[in-house]
């Protein structure tokens, strides 16, 4: 009855036995959205009742690769922001992002240190993301982002490689987010056609 109870546990995913070390609790996910709603990791952490921070990288401005100049849809004269941060919940690291946006769509104060970059587009530059095309990949440890995230060596990450649009169809911000998968689950309704 017991082997039975822990078999079922371990197929809804509840409990994770190793073999030869033992029967362990899997955490379930403290975030959990449906990937066809457009929310900033800001508003998923705030929907959970926690508290959002960053911990600020760096941010660079550059000139646009081809590759960048092709995506954002822009000349080879406009300047790019690339932004590094960690994102928190209630002062615990659970999302790596690197942002890529024009230079021009940005204030000149770093206030995107600490806040949502829609919110910023926004109120700075009245651009509203409005929808985003987005790629999920499931990923291992990670040399450098996995302890960033204070990440245990079996903790996955799932990855959202994701390019923002307006309401305009203009391509705003591209966006690359590790989001540690025991802490995040995604989903997403789909009906037969």
């Amino acid at each position: 009855t017991l082997r039975e109870a822990l078999r079922i546990l371990e197929d809804e995913n509840t409990i994770i036995r190793r073999h030869g070390v033992g029967t362990f609790i899997n955490e379930k996910p403290l975030f959990s959205s449906g990937i066809e709603q457009l929310s900033s990791v800001t508003a998923m952490i705030t929907q959970a009742g926690m508290k959002p921070g960053t911990i600020f990288l760096s941010s660079e401005t550059e000139m646009p690769s081809e590759e960048t100049i092709r995506a954002l849809n822009c000349s080879e004269d406009d300047a790019v922001v690339m932004i590094e941060r960690i994102r928190t919940a209630n002062d615990e690291p659970v999302v790596y992002c690197i942002d890529k946006i024009l230079a021009k769509h940005l204030p000149y104060y770093n206030s995107y240190k600490d806040e949502s970059l829609f919110n910023i587009l926004e109120s700075f530059s009245s651009i509203r993301v409005t929808y985003a095309v987005s790629y999920i990949e499931p990923l291992g440890f990670h040399e450098k982002i996995s302890p960033l995230l204070q990440c245990e060596p079996e903790t996955a990450l799932l990855v959202l490689k994701q390019m923002h649009y307006d309401e305009n169809d203009r391509p705003i911000l591209y966006s690359v987010n590790y989001f540690k998968s025991n802490k995040f689950s995604f989903h997403v309704l789909r009906k037969r056609m």
